[in-house]
C-alpha cells in the first residue's frame, strides 16, 4: 500500500503563487505514476496532471499546462504542483493520487488517494 500526505494549501490573492507537495511513502515502487487533483465546490473532481516516477516527465491539462507545473524529487519520494498567476476559477481541495498505470497522461484508474489541501483563491 501506498500512504500520500499533501500539503502547501492556503489562501492567496488573485495573480499569486503556490507552491503543493505530495509526499509518499509504503510501496511507493508499486505506483509509477503520481497525479494531482481538484474539486471544487459544487463540482466534479477535475484531472489537473501527473509526474512519471520512473522516467523524468510530466504533464498538466491543457487548460492549465500554462500556470502549473508538476516536478518531482525522487530522492525524497516527493511529487510537487507549482501553481502561478492563481485566479478565483482555481479554489478547490487539490489532492495527490497514485496508481500502478505507468501511464501519467490519462486520469483513469487511480488507486491510492491523499486527504487533500485546501487552495482559496481570493480577489
Amino acid at each position: 500500500q501506498v500512504q500520500l500526505v499533501e500539503s502547501g494549501g492556503g489562501v492567496v490573492q488573485a495573480g499569486g503563487s503556490l507552491r503543493l507537495s505530495c509526499v509518499a511513502s509504503g510501496r511507493t515502487s508499486s505506483t509509477p505514476t503520481l497525479g494531482w487533483f481538484r474539486q471544487a465546490p459544487g463540482k466534479e473532481r477535475e484531472f489537473v496532471g501527473a509526474v512519471s516516477w520512473i522516467v523524468d516527465s510530466s504533464y498538466v491539462v491543457e487548460s492549465m499546462k500554462d500556470r502549473f507545473t508538476i516536478s518531482r524529487d525522487k530522492a525524497k519520494t516527493t511529487v510537487t504542483l507549482q501553481m502561478n498567476s492563481l485566479i478565483p476559477e482555481d479554489t478547490a481541495v487539490y489532492s495527490c493520487a497514485a496508481k500502478s498505470s505507468r501511464n501519467f497522461i490519462i486520469s483513469e484508474d487511480y488507486e491510492y488517494w491523499g486527504q487533500g489541501t485546501q487552495v482559496t483563491v481570493s480577489s
